[in-house]
């Protein structure tokens, strides 16, 4: 969580940087231009008012005009052609603003026309984006086996070049196409494919504007509606391949962290010894264990073999805790699976760790209550023939 906040942060502090510089720069390219380009415009209102005796509401008016005039030079916007077209700047957010619905009615049904087109947009650009993406791996994957190259594996770096090589041919072909219609520049043409592919959309270059082209030239038109399309699942390809990486990462470091959280619990609760409530022992602790052994008792030993072990371990760095511990293979007692095979009973003293169990009962001053094993209540005497006729070493891990 806090190198997700981290990121967070650094983040809103590099977009408010980058948008300072942005201002920073485009104000100085771009505030003389625009000073010189209204001295231009206020010489020449001044000479028309002047030439044709306009009053200041006079010229208003013929501005007015001409700025509504200006989207019907080509043709007629709202028949299905200009429709379409419209309706392809709104699902994709481009916008240009060349045409704008002028009933109430027709704002009304693009507002939720929109709300529903874009993030179906989104969506079907994006997964077209991914099966692009898919594609390419396949091709770059048997051009390197056609090749004889040793690796065949597509990396990352493979596939960021072959995008960015495809965006770059994508708006290389479209500004050659409508440099050609248009009879723009090449620059101005790239430029126009650059806004409408990024989805920026400023509306000072627009296709399909001039000498009526939305109604006698439809080949042109086929093609313009299919340069934005496949142009868009292109450039999505690319978005899709580097920038959403960086775009979920929050998502992956929750997920990464929950995951963390998740796994030290169940490393905690493997390793967790459980006291159990027992009406016979109040003070045994029961140690969950596996493969056809019962649960293991173990009781504290008593005083004086404490001491005995304690002397025993004097030259050890640290005291470690000895407890007794008996393998309890009464069913009807424990609630444990009863063995496979029979096995001799035998008790051990054990010094207990964190990764193991080592145990060995040396002896055990305690009275008998029976002869087959122990019980969480039950106990084992020192002079029992089992514990000492078969004295043994057993491990247990944890």
């Amino acid at each position: 969580m806090k190198r997700q906040n981290l990121r967070t942060a650094a983040l809103i502090l590099c977009i408010f940087s980058y948008l300072l510089v942005g201002a920073a720069v485009f104000d100085a390219l771009e505030s003389e231009a625009e000073s010189g380009r209204k001295r231009l415009l206020e010489q020449k209102r001044g000479e028309l008012r002047r030439k044709y005796r306009f009053s200041a509401d006079d010229y208003r008016e013929l501005e007015r005009l001409v700025l509504q005039a200006e989207p019907h030079r080509a043709g007629r916007q709202w028949k299905f052609a200009g429709s379409f077209y419209f309706a392809i700047t709104v699902i994709t957010t481009i916008g240009y603003g060349h045409a704008a619905p002028g009933t109430d009615a027709g704002k009304v049904f693009c507002m939720f026309y929109a709300i529903l087109g874009i993030p179906l947009t989104l969506v079907m650009f994006q997964s077209l984006g991914e099966r692009m993406n898919t594609v390419v791996r396949l091709l770059l994957k048997k051009i390197k086996k056609c090749l004889g190259m040793r690796t065949t594996n597509v990396s990352m770096e493979n596939m960021v070049l072959v995008g960015f090589l495809s965006c770059m041919g994508t708006l290389c072909i479209g500004a050659a196409a409508f440099s050609y219609f248009e009879g723009w520049t090449f620059f101005h043409a790239y430029y126009y494919c650059f806004i409408t592919l990024t989805t920026i959309g400023f509306g000072d270059f627009v296709a399909l504007q001039k000498n009526e082209a939305l109604q006698k030239k439809p080949p042109y038109v086929a093609f313009s509606f299919m340069y934005i399309l496949v142009g868009l699942t292109v450039i999505g390809a690319f978005l899709n391949l580097v920038v959403l990486r960086f775009l979920t990462m929050n998502s992956e470091d929750e997920r990464r962290d929950a995951e963390e959280r998740a796994s030290l619990r169940r490393a905690r609760n493997n390793i967790h010894l459980t006291p159990k409530e027992d009406s016979r022992s109040s003070n045994a602790i029961f140690l969950p264990v596996e493969d056809r052994t019962s649960q293991m008792n173990l009781i504290p030993l008593i005083q004086e073999d404490a001491e005995r072990q304690r002397r025993q371990s004097a030259n050890s760095a640290a005291a470690i805790p000895s407890f007794c511990t008996c393998l309890c293979y009464r069913p009807q007692l424990c609630g444990s699976p009863v063995p496979s095979h029979p096995e001799t009973l035998s008790c051990h003293t054990n010094p207990v760790y964190y990764n193991s169990i080592s145990y060995k009962i040396d002896e055990v001053s305690l009275s008998t209550r029976g002869q087959t094993g122990s019980s969480p209540g039950s106990t084992l005497s020192s002079t029992s023939a089992r514990c000492r006729q078969h004295p043994r070493l057993r491990r247990k891990s944890i």
